[in-house]
């Protein structure tokens, strides 16, 4: 009786888990940078006095 499927298998889900684990965090961290730079942008104030030009 041999258990190399079973070893074989039980790598793969560890790698698979451990890659997860260094990749999730990292898309978390890009959402709330994201986030965070959109509600900067909202909360800016506007100069709305200025007239409109064209850049040429």
């Amino acid at each position: 009786m041999s258990y190399q499927n079973y070893v074989i298998a039980a790598y793969a889900v560890f790698f698979a888990v451990l890659l997860w684990d260094f990749v999730a965090p990292r898309i978390g961290i890009r959402q709330l940078l994201r986030a965070a730079r959109t509600r900067v942008a909202r909360q800016s104030p506007s100069n709305k006095n200025e007239p409109l030009t064209r850049d040429s």
